[in-house]
């Protein structure tokens, strides 16, 4: 079917809003909770064999939070919560409980043991306001009023009662590593992309041979979407967004941002067991049940609350748009709070997805949406991993990212925006992208709108070729082939990135 016939029929608006709800930035503010607690709130998750030259028997492992950072949003800029667990999971036997754990805790202090840099005023020592006294372009540098440091702990077994061991730096041995600054702007840090690199740490991970590599910090905003207008019911001009060819026509409203990165890269011998290649990953960040507010905090940073009892679970990320577009509003909350082995209560949000109906209903549209119920083709996807790309032999549906340690990357200007899609639609050869773990550059939300809209069940076909199931064919998918053309007009490889780790853009600076 072409685009222009496309065009013309009344199934184009029940396809519009489906790539809006699909297309809400990957997880930023999706549950209600979250949206009072932003230093919290996990917005991105990557997991892939690394594509940098020389790394390619590493996976590298980056979650991403505080999302819609605006670079000028001094004077405290965007340090993480010292009062929360940020949490990168791995189950590598398939039963979606978590066999590795790296926990991330965070300390910002003051210069001058707490007192912070003071310059004399009129004969007395007065504290400076701002977080820098001068340039910056050293770690530690003299002229940081605020020193942001983190440690690192792998847990192996369960997050909370297994064996837990620091990371240390493998040069000298310590466990606290330096976080830089955030990018306050050219005056300050001249050279932001030199002075991140220096806090790049080279680390010995306990019960691994092979050292590995650790960034925390701030970075350019790596997903791409049109948010505003996508929200907006897709307020675009029609022309635009069911052309295959101008998949970049619309600006990326979510490009002057930046976020905050946590990154590991570990060699994959070192996530795996036995001889199980597949591994799955998800971030999740937790509070202290319990916080006592200060109504006259002492001087000092972060002196205004004393946190206390059990870590609470606020967070979750493994796959993109899950909570988004997947959970029903009552229980995005809940999801946030839940884990993998407990998924089974949002099943059927999964094998019966509301959210064609919700279309049928708001368009009067009816008979638009995918009829092969359930869907295997999103189980399959979302919950259990492809048969012959990421689908462990012994596994547990449930919702993470999963990733087949064993495919070979594909270097960054060879790899397909559409992943294992976009094999499906070319012919290609690469399989190391999306839903096989996830890269930066996979565009994740055509990906995921192909899939919503039945184009995986016409791959699959009469034949199951790709192991959904007999009730996933082709006749009960209304789209047919179009369904491979969605688009939301917002190119995510058109993102700026790096080469090698952590893989993230430099941030964009407070000034220019």
């Amino acid at each position: 079917m072409t685009s222009t016939r496309f065009a013309t029929t009344p199934l184009l608006a029940a396809v519009l809003l489906a790539c809006a709800a699909s297309a809400g930035a990957s997880s930023h503010r999706e549950a209600p909770f979250i949206t009072t607690s932003p230093k919290v709130d996990g917005t991105d998750f990557y997991m892939f064999r690394s594509y940098e030259t020389g790394r390619s028997d590493f996976v590298t492992l980056i979650a991403n939070y505080q999302p819609l950072q605006d670079a000028y949003g001094g004077p405290n800029y965007f340090s993480l919560d010292p009062n929360a667990l940020y949490e990168i999971h791995v189950d590598n036997n398939g039963d979606a409980k978590e066999d590795l754990t790296f926990q991330f805790r965070f300390t910002n202090t003051l210069a001058a043991g707490g007192a912070g840099i003071t310059l004399p005023v009129g004969g007395r020592n007065v504290a400076i306001p701002l977080v820098q006294a001068g340039s910056v372009t050293q770690v530690r540098d003299a002229s940081l009023n605020l020193a942001e440091t983190f440690s690192v702990t792998l847990v192996r077994g369960d997050r909370r009662t297994g064996s837990a061991s620091a990371v240390t730096n493998a040069s000298t041995g310590a466990t606290a590593f330096d976080k830089p600054v955030d990018n306050i702007g050219v005056k300050t840090i001249p050279d932001y992309a030199g002075y991140a690199a220096r806090h790049i740490h080279t680390v010995n991970i306990p019960g691994c041979g092979i050292p590995a590599r650790v960034f925390v910090g701030q970075r350019q905003e790596s997903f791409a979407v049109n948010l505003g207008t996508i929200f907006d019911l897709v307020n675009a001009p029609v022309a635009v967004i069911t052309n295959p060819a101008n998949i970049g026509a619309l600006p990326n409203t979510i490009g002057d941002k930046n976020v905050t990165s946590l990154a590991v890269e570990v060699h994959r011998s070192c996530l795996v067991a036995g001889n199980e290649p597949v591994v799955g990953g998800w971030t999740s960040a937790s509070l202290r049940q319990a916080r006592l507010l200060n109504p006259s905090p002492p001087a000092g940073h972060q002196a205004s609350e004393k946190p206390g009892g059990a870590w609470v679970q606020v967070s979750r990320l493994g796959m993109p748009l899950v909570n988004e577009v997947v959970i029903g509003l009552k229980d995005k909350d809940k999801f946030n709070a839940s884990v993998p082995s407990g998924d089974g209560q949002f099943a059927e949000y999964v094998t019966h997805p509301s959210l064609p109906a919700l279309l049928e209903i708001a368009l009067a549209l009816p008979n638009t949406a995918p009829r092969n119920f359930p869907r295997n083709d999103l189980v399959t996807t979302f919950l259990t991993g492809i048969t012959g790309v990421n689908r462990p032999a012994n596994g547990v549906a449930s919702e993470m990212l999963r990733l087949n340690t064993s495919i070979a990357p594909v270097p960054f200007a060879q790899q397909n925006r559409l992943g294992v899609v976009g094999n499906i639609l070319a012919g290609g050869s690469d399989n190391a992208g999306y839903p096989n773990g996830r890269r930066p550059k996979d565009d994740v939300v055509d990906i995921s709108l192909v899939a919503v809209m039945g184009g995986l069940c016409m791959a699959n076909g009469n034949t199951n070729a790709l192991g959904f199931g007999a009730a996933c064919n082709p006749s009960q998918v209304p789209l047919g082939n179009t369904a491979f053309a969605l688009h939301d007009a917002v190119d995510q490889a058109a993102v700026p990135l790096l080469p090698g780790f952590p893989y993230l853009n430099t941030p964009l600076p407070g000034s220019r």
